[in-house]
């Protein structure tokens, strides 16, 4: 019995001084990467081209695609909407909340297109985002449109300007000269330059100054010259961070085209 009260002491003895483990703290779950946050800004960060349209039947809109070439684009700022590359320029204000999308009767030019396909295109583009419905922007920038009436509107974000360059250009406008002309080139024989001229105006928009003619070096991004032609650009004009040796410290982004005429 003695024997016996001894074992049952030593064999508590040890269990007292046997450290327990620790319970197990659960792991934080491992996070994927997320779709970026749908904002005004997110928004405006990007050109958004269609790239795919189906109704709620599943069939494709083909009044969407006017334009082998171009697909039809749409541009968010200041709490506008604008849609390019059909017949007219549209435009129109927008509310976003949450994921839905409210947008205002779309204004736009009055261009009478020969090819019927642009003329209808407008009025297709304009009645779904005037039907209002919900936005989705996914972790490849791409957005998908649906609108209430069920039509899926697909568009891949291309960055703009501001976005690439990494801020707000400046706004200048340049004269393009008629005729490309000869201009010294260290790396390229022959090379022949676009002569431009800056030309500032006044909140009425008159013109106030006319710049001394000069070589542009240099390519306009969006824009392309036609032999004979005269044009007045408005531009965004960006500084280039840590430019090549051979390069230029800045960049022209065309904005608008202001005035042409043939010389």
């Amino acid at each position: 019995m003695r024997d016996l009260l001894s074992l049952s002491l030593v064999l508590l003895a040890v269990t007292a001084c046997t450290p327990t483990s620790a319970p197990q703290q659960p792991q934080p779950a491992q996070q994927s990467a997320s779709a970026p946050r749908l904002s005004d800004q997110s928004l405006a960060a990007f050109h958004w081209k269609l790239v795919e349209a189906h109704a709620a039947d599943g069939s494709r809109i083909d009044a969407l695609f006017p334009r082998p070439d171009k697909a039809l684009q749409l541009d968010f700022a200041d709490g506008r909407i604008g849609v390019s590359n059909a017949c007219n320029r549209i435009g129109g204000s927008y509310r976003l909340n949450g994921e839905s999308l409210s947008v205002d009767s779309m204004m736009m030019t009055q261009m009478a297109c020969a090819d019927s396909a642009l003329m209808r295109s407008d009025l297709a583009i304009s009645q779904r985002l005037e039907a209002g419905g919900a936005l989705r922007l996914d972790a490849a920038n791409a957005l998908t449109y649906t609108t209430t009436a069920g039509d899926v509107l697909r568009l891949a974000g291309e960055p703009t300007a501001d976005t690439r360059f990494g801020g707000p250009g400046e706004q200048v406008f340049l004269e393009v000269a008629a005729e490309r002309v000869s201009c010294p080139h260290a790396m390229i024989p022959d090379y022949r330059c676009l002569r431009v001229r800056e030309i500032s105006y006044d909140d009425n928009g008159l013109k106030q100054r006319e710049g001394e003619w000069q070589f542009l070096y240099q390519d306009i991004e969006g824009y392309s010259h036609e032999p004979g032609v005269r044009n007045v650009l408005r531009l965004k004009r960006y500084a280039i961070a840590n430019p090549p040796a051979d390069a230029s410290s800045v960049a022209y982004v065309l904005d608008m085209i202001v005035e042409s005429a043939v010389d």
